[in-house]
């Protein structure tokens, strides 16, 4: 195909997704962080299946709540599905404020859902696949250093992590996990102060990231040695899942520090060559055309 063609085709599907890529990618940045700053876990003590328990209680004397989740890096913890204020973990008050929680919430929603259009981040990320395809089939750059050298240099030499991120948000999105059915659920499903009970007796708590019904499933996610391993509640106890390696790789939680580094590193060059791919556009339309030349006089001068 010709490449002035496949140019084209790469700026017009860049120009037309732009400004959801541009939320998909900032949120995608954001989201990035979350592994490196959640992974450690809380403080030895801080909590254990008795304290959560205890709040449970204060907080959802009625048992209403669907869920919990805990912010590691703010010692906080939220209930869910039910009208209950944000606990600080170090105190057992409700928190005034969590800023961080707050922003790493509306990123996951917008970054997932893009203000309610799930079409749109499905179609956005199968643009940003196709955008990456196209840059393949253009060949090897000649690399120079100039604004479209860096451009070309930068998705190259990061190509492969590069068409990792959408391809794997595309099987999360369409569900594909790549992994075997899990085990059979618990019928019914354990109140959620003695889920996190039983759960206590062979995993730490103090890294429990989320505890909550998922369908007819209950499910834990805990980070174990810098990986955010997965538990259903069974019959035969709290048994781990098989594990969702395009939700991992995605999510960078397979290696809490080095793979949500990678991934920090994936959305910082994303957004460079958004930027700069938008800038190249912009300089090339902006560039003054060269003036006409003035028509000679008539040599018979005017009549």
């Amino acid at each position: 195909m010709n490449n002035m063609l496949l140019l084209k085709l790469h700026r017009w599907i860049t120009l037309v997704f732009a400004l959801p890529l541009i939320a998909l990618i900032l949120t995608g940045l954001i989201l990035s962080a979350e592994p490196i700053i959640q992974g450690g876990g809380l403080p030895a003590g801080m909590v254990d299946a008795d304290r959560i328990a205890s709040l449970l209680q204060r907080y959802d004397p009625a048992g209403k709540a669907r869920g919990l989740s805990i912010n590691a890096a703010s010692q906080q913890m939220r209930l869910l599905g039910v009208d209950a204020p944000t606990i600080n973990l170090a105190n057992g008050e409700a928190a005034t404020s969590d800023p961080l929680g707050d922003v790493l919430l509306w990123a996951r929603r917008t970054h997932e859902h893009l203000l309610g259009y799930d079409w749109l981040v499905i179609g956005s990320t199968i643009a940003m696949v196709v955008i990456m395809v196209i840059g393949i089939l253009m060949g090897l750059p000649r690399l120079r250093n100039s604004l479209a050298g860096w451009h070309k240099g930068a998705a190259w030499f990061t190509l492969p992590l590069l068409l990792l991120s959408p391809v794997t948000g595309l099987f999360m999105a369409f569900g594909w996990t790549l992994a075997s059915p899990p085990p059979p659920p618990l019928r019914p499903s354990l109140p959620l102060a003695e889920a996190v009970r039983v759960l206590a007796q062979d995993h730490d708590v103090s890294h429990l990231a989320m505890l909550a019904q998922r369908g007819q499933r209950m499910m834990a996610r805990i980070y174990e040695n810098g990986e955010l391993r997965a538990y259903s509640f069974t019959a035969g106890g709290v048994t781990p899942m098989p594990r969702n390696w395009p939700r991992l790789l995605h999510e960078g939680n397979w290696s809490a520090l080095i793979s949500g580094s990678l991934n920090v590193i994936v959305s910082v060059v994303l957004a460079g060559l958004l930027t700069t791919g938008l800038l190249l556009w912009g300089r090339r339309k902006l560039r003054r055309r060269p003036a006409r030349p003035a028509s000679a006089p008539s040599p018979t001068g005017s009549t």
